[in-house]
């Protein structure tokens, strides 16, 4: 998955405008305009398409942490440069406020099932010998599960 997938994927869940994506990034004491906005979320193909990249997602990420469950005290945490998927599906789980078995639930609602001793390797710090790598698939059905879970009414275009 793409940082712009992810981003567009997360702005459809929360039927965020670009306007509010604006003001998460200042969240994260990042300034964009409406305009980048708006590239990022062209598709590929469009020549009007700009790359977002793994600061700038992260950013984002941030500020979705902050406009979920406030900003902490003290100094922000600063971007990541090199993003995984590990590391956007911890954020998303820091932002959302789930337990692993919230998450499992979420899977669910997206016909995927995975174990909890499975869940909690992706959650790992990479030398750990029990780390495992996010792909892309399941990161996609997360983001699917949220999407179901937040706007219901998508449930009946999902289930074919």
């Amino acid at each position: 998955m793409t940082n712009n997938d992810i981003l567009r994927r997360i702005r459809y869940t929360f039927d965020f405008k670009d306007k509010e994506v604006v003001e998460i990034f200042a969240l994260a004491d990042v300034t964009v305009t409406l305009e980048q906005v708006a590239a990022w979320m062209k598709r590929d193909e469009d020549e009007a398409f700009v790359k977002m990249n793994s600061i700038e997602l992260s950013s984002f990420l941030n500020g979705l942490i902050n406009l979920k469950r406030g900003k902490r005290d003290g100094e922000q945490p600063q971007p990541d440069a090199h993003l995984s998927n590990n590391m956007v599906f911890q954020k998303l789980r820091i932002a959302l406020n789930l337990k692993a078995e919230d998450i499992l639930e979420i899977l669910e609602l997206a016909n995927f099932r995975l174990s909890k001793h499975e869940l909690s390797a992706f959650f790992r710090k990479p030398d750990n010998k029990h780390y495992r790598q996010c792909k892309d698939q399941i990161l996609r059905n997360f983001l699917m599960g949220v999407q179901l879970k937040l706007r219901p009414e998508d449930q009946t275009e999902y289930q074919d």
